[in-house]
């Protein structure tokens, strides 16, 4: 059963998947989709077939009061397509507050090159997108 974690963006897209037994996140990637979703669900229907993903997983980018941002209503439309694309696979929607600010926090403390940060700050925020799934799965 492998889960893909996706945090969506206009111009990168970081994405992470479980290990085949649904137990861990790892970062798998950062997708330079430069405001083409078209590019990012070609990359994405390659990565499904490739891991035999199970459920699909992607962050909601809510403010801090917990309310929808413009940010937010992109995300919705492109959900839309994932479903439209992918309408056999599940779609859960984890709210993704911090998860950015997480992941530079993460890599500042790895030591992480100021230059490769941009490259890899959505992929661990993918991570954290998909630990925050497992752990409200593991409650249940």
């Amino acid at each position: 059963m492998r889960i893909l974690g996706i945090d969506y963006g206009d111009v990168r897209t970081g994405i992470a998947i479980t290990d085949s037994l649904g137990i861990t996140a790892q970062g798998l990637e950062t997708i330079n989709n430069n405001n083409s979703d078209r590019v990012l669900l070609k990359r994405l229907e390659e990565i499904i077939n490739q891991y035999e993903v199970e459920t699909i997983v992607i962050g909601m980018p809510l403010n801090l009061k917990g309310e929808k941002t413009v940010r937010a209503e992109k995300t919705e439309k492109f959900i839309h397509k994932l479903k439209c694309k992918f309408n056999k696979i599940p779609i859960e929607i984890v709210d993704e507050r911090l998860t950015t600010v997480q992941a530079h926090k993460t890599m500042n403390f790895l030591d992480v090159d100021k230059r490769k940060k941009k490259n890899i700050v959505d992929t661990i925020a993918a991570v954290y997108i998909l630990e925050t799934y497992l752990g409200k799965l593991n409650k249940k």
